[in-house]
């Protein structure tokens, strides 16, 4: 205990030297930290929100653009399909399940969701409170929406023209809200949920001038595009190819092309991590040049504990006590930091009513930042420690 804690004074003898060198170590595990949590973010969140959607059929487009408009909710639709197209591929003998999505308004920046009951049970939604809709014009709020817009069961809305906030309000097709979900950390969290004939009851509504366009839009329904799951597993080696070469639809792998996005957005990861390298070498470097010149000036006082009896491993422990002392600090500062930016990136995301980030993780890579920060201070400790390890006494004395 005596040595950790004159350790510990040596150590703030030199406070400047000190906290730049926590600093360093700090930021680059922040860095670490934060890469860390982001990327096990957003894995759960491709894991949770992809699970048993085996392919994307749409408008002809880029197939990302499906995917990330379809699947994450995160981008613009690449048009719409007509529904007995839709119809058709239920009927398909590799298809075991199509859920038919419409999208094109939204209410105070979250999206209106047009759909069957079969896309909350693909994801396990619980109802917190009320009940499912029943008929058109009835809505079900994901957990997100109803904790940011204030509605509860049996308030009404109205619904505004586009994806985004100030569009068109259609005033004359007022939505009524029947249930609530409870958090289960998916997209339906931050969505609208009504049924088809909700989306197009609003739009016929504000378009159609008499009771025969009405009957002609009817005919000509559509919607935007479908969540596919295959019977079984070899119609991933047919079913796009037949979609995309023999009708008008295309159809997107949300597997291959979120693999083709992590490449994209793993360059901008390599090169944070290489800048979390480079500030774990600057800070390592740094504490190698402080313990080193702390060896040279506390030569007096390392003559002074060998004279009363000091063995040199504990002369040298002090050194490592001081280089751990430093892990210490800078790991905690350093996860804390990472934690912050973390939850700073997803309170952004959320005022974007973008995919969920921020909350607090503790994924097992974790584990990784106390020994980096261990091992940076533990390689720059060993040669001062060696060098005050084979200080001599005499020597020191003979110099005085």
């Amino acid at each position: 205990m005596k040595k950790i804690a004159l350790s510990w004074h040596y150590l703030w003898s030199r406070p400047l030297a000190a906290a730049l060198n926590v600093l360093l170590l700090s930021l680059g595990l922040a860095s670490i930290t934060f890469l860390l949590g982001v990327s096990h973010q957003i894995n759960q969140a491709f894991e949770r929100d992809l699970a048993g959607i085996d392919v994307v059929v749409g408008a002809k487009g880029s197939p990302m653009q499906l995917i990330l408009s379809g699947v994450f909710q995160l981008d613009v639709p690449t048009g719409n399909i007509p529904l007995a197209a839709v119809k058709a591929l239920q009927a398909h003998p590799q298809v075991a399940q199509v859920i038919p999505i419409s999208m094109g308004d939204s209410f105070r920046g979250f999206r209106i969701v047009g759909t069957t009951l079969d896309y909350l049970r693909h994801y396990d939604a619980q109802l917190a409170q009320g009940v499912l809709w029943k008929s058109s014009m009835q809505a079900v709020l994901g957990a997100r929406v109803a904790q940011q817009s204030g509605l509860k069961v049996g308030d009404t809305f109205t619904g505004t023209h586009g994806l985004a906030a100030g569009g068109h309000a259609h005033g004359q097709s007022p939505y009524t809200v029947t249930g609530i979900l409870a958090p289960n950390g998916s997209v339906l969290d931050r969505l609208v949920f009504t049924p088809l004939e909700s989306v197009w009851q609003v739009h016929e509504t504000d378009t159609a001038l008499d009771d025969e366009d009405r009957r002609v839009m009817a005919d000509e329904r559509e919607v935007t595009l479908a969540l596919i799951q295959y019977k079984t597993p070899l119609a991933a080696e047919t079913f796009p190819r037949f979609i995309n070469t023999t009708t008008d639809l295309q159809a997107a792998a949300p597997a291959l092309e979120i693999t083709r996005l992590l490449s994209l957005v793993g360059v901008g990861i390599d090169v944070l991590r290489a800048l979390a390298g480079v500030l774990l070498l600057t800070a390592g470097l740094s504490v190698f040049i402080a313990l080193w010149s702390a060896v040279r000036e506390r030569r007096a006082d390392l003559a002074l504990l060998r004279m009363l009896g000091a063995p040199p491993r504990k002369v040298a422990g002090l050194l490592l006590c001081e280089a751990l002392w430093l892990a210490v600090l800078a790991t905690v500062l350093g996860v804390l930091a990472g934690q912050g930016l973390t939850a700073l990136l997803g309170w952004a995301l959320q005022l974007e009513k973008s995919v969920l980030i921020g909350t607090l993780s503790w994924p097992v890579e974790l584990i990784s930042v106390p020994v980096l920060a261990l091992g940076v201070a533990v390689a720059s400790a060993l040669l001062p420690a060696w060098e005050a390890y084979r200080v001599s006494v005499f020597e020191l004395l003979q110099s005085w």
